[in-house]
């Protein structure tokens, strides 16, 4: 299968890059920037891709890779930061530049060389510009694609070997010809057969699994409810059938109703599953807990004790199946950039090692997007493919302050009446995520002759492709006015609701 390399320098869109190429059905994978030249070879790309990063060139220790990466004989594409890198290397300049450009801006096409061969020349398209430096000159044998206003050097290409860069980002959906200019890179000039496609993985998954586990040796795998787990143990269930241990942990901070409805599916699905209610003991240790992370804490260390406990009581269970995505594995056991912090996350943390299980990630390789292909393959119902996220800690950290049973009762109804609205209008399908959150404070209302001190409920609704950045949906008037109406009128303790209007950056989606 043909392969393409992206060397991450810290950008914030390294990893739509590889989507983008993965949408090709072409495989892609990040490795960091100062990844050796014997693990490059290794990997056996068709192409490199030099991603974006927030360094100068010029810093004293800017992210740099190897000058034998051009003698390499592979054709490199660099991005942003990756096109500045590739120009101070092969002895061109690059500068700090006086009039910066960050967002849409107009590029001119001055040649339409390969990786620009289905554009026309002289003609102008919108691109995504974030870039504080300037390409002042070109090295040695390069020529210019193409121009904007504040960069002469926008594109530029070598005039013999497979090496190009564009000052903009055609990863991101603001660049009209991005997916044009990566299809071009791909098949003119790296000369890949498209060979990656999600029925092929899960049957290469799936043999994968046969040969790592034993016909006596059992897997267990916990289960959520969402696509991750559900499509993990899918594929496991297909692999090696009822010696798969599906255990579903009903922590207390589910939503309505969704302790059936998980049930049901995994039913219809062919999947037994070891159901454990252990809300009492995850709403016990949370009394009184207020700061958000000590929530996480509490809640991963319980799920943990409490998955250990199950597993004891099945003979031969050797491995531990998880739902880890591509995503996951890039920020913690990658990172973004040399210096940026690496961030843990619950997934990829494995379980305690005196557990002795070891670990099957049938989707370590995938984004969300291609494992909703799979569970389309699958055919499962359009709730479940397209599931907004929740995350791991549940309702937890959608109730601001404390945890407590009264507190929950509310957000749940709240919750499920935004659920059904946005369901019921169309509008659950359009967007990335919409919920509910309960807020610390009562304020003052009226209902009937009454006067009431009670809840707030904030409703929170973004649009996003990845969660790493995300806009706040202008919902319709009428739509709000009815979720607004309902929860009101609906759910005893809420007297007030308010929509939250703030984007990511700098808040967040979630807000705890």
């Amino acid at each position: 299968m043909d392969k393409i390399l992206v060397l991450d320098f810290g950008s914030q869109t390294t990893q739509l890059i590889a989507r983008r190429i993965r949408e090709l059905n072409v495989y892609s994978e990040i490795k960091p920037c100062f990844a050796s030249l014997e693990e490059i070879k290794a990997f056996e790309p068709k192409g490199i891709v030099l991603s974006g990063g927030p360094a100068s060139v010029y810093d004293k220790d800017a992210p740099s890779v190897s000058p034998e990466l051009f003698e390499l004989g592979i054709p490199i594409l660099g991005i942003c930061y990756g096109a500045q890198l590739m120009v101070h290397l092969l002895g061109g300049k690059v500068q700090h530049s006086s009039k910066r450009e960050f967002g849409p801006a107009l590029i001119e096409v001055l040649e339409p060389d390969k990786i620009f061969k289905t554009l026309e020349k002289r003609k102008t398209y919108r691109v995504w510009m974030s870039h504080g430096d300037k390409i002042e000159e070109l090295p040695p044998e390069f020529f210019t694609l193409a121009s904007t206003e504040g960069s002469p050097y926008a594109a530029f290409a070598h005039k013999e070997k497979p090496f190009y860069g564009v000052q903009f980002h055609p990863e991101v959906a603001h660049t009209e010809i991005g997916m044009e200019l990566f299809k071009n890179f791909l098949f003119e000039v790296c000369r890949c057969e498209p060979g990656w496609s999600m029925p092929s993985f899960v049957e290469h998954a799936v043999e994968e699994i046969r040969k790592k586990v034993k016909s006596d040796e059992k897997v267990i795998c916990a289960l959520s409810g969402g696509i991750d787990s559900t499509i993990t143990a899918l594929i496991v269930h297909k692999a090696i059938g009822n010696r798969l241990i599906p255990i579903f942990v009903n922590n207390g901070l589910l939503r309505k109703g969704e302790v059936e409805e998980v049930l049901s599916l995994m039913k219809e699905l062919g999947l037994k599953v070891d159901y454990v209610d252990a809300s009492r003991l995850f709403l016990e240790r949370l009394k009184g807990v207020t700061d958000p992370e000590k929530k996480r804490k509490i809640i991963g260390e319980t799920f943990i004790e409490v998955f250990e406990q199950q597993t004891t009581r099945f003979k031969g269970v050797k491995w531990l199946a998880q739902g880890t995505l591509y995503p996951d594995v890039i920020e913690s056991v990658s990172f973004k950039g040399p210096s940026a912090t690496i961030k843990s996350h619950h997934n990829v943390g494995g379980l305690p090692e005196r557990m002795k299980l070891k670990l099957i990630e049938p989707l370590r390789e995938l984004f969300k997007d291609e494992v909703r292909k799979i569970a389309e393959h699958f055919g499962l119902p359009k709730k479940v493919v397209w599931r907004q996220p929740f995350p791991g800690p549940g309702l937890a950290i959608r109730i601001l302050g404390e945890v407590t049973e009264e507190r929950l009762a509310i957000l749940r109804e709240a919750d499920a009446i935004v659920q059904e609205e946005m369901l019921a209008s169309g509008w659950y399908y359009k967007v990335w995520q919409s919920f509910a959150v309960l807020l610390p404070v009562k304020t003052v209302g009226v209902m009937g002759d009454y006067r009431t001190y009670e809840y707030v409920i904030a409703l929170r609704c973004v649009e996003s492709q990845d969660a790493m950045t995300a806009h706040w949906v202008k919902l319709p008037y009428d739509l709000l006015e009815k979720i607004s109406s309902r929860i009101i009128n609906e759910v005893k303790g809420v007297n007030r609701v308010v929509y939250d209007i703030s984007s990511k950056p700098p808040a967040t989606i979630e807000w705890e």
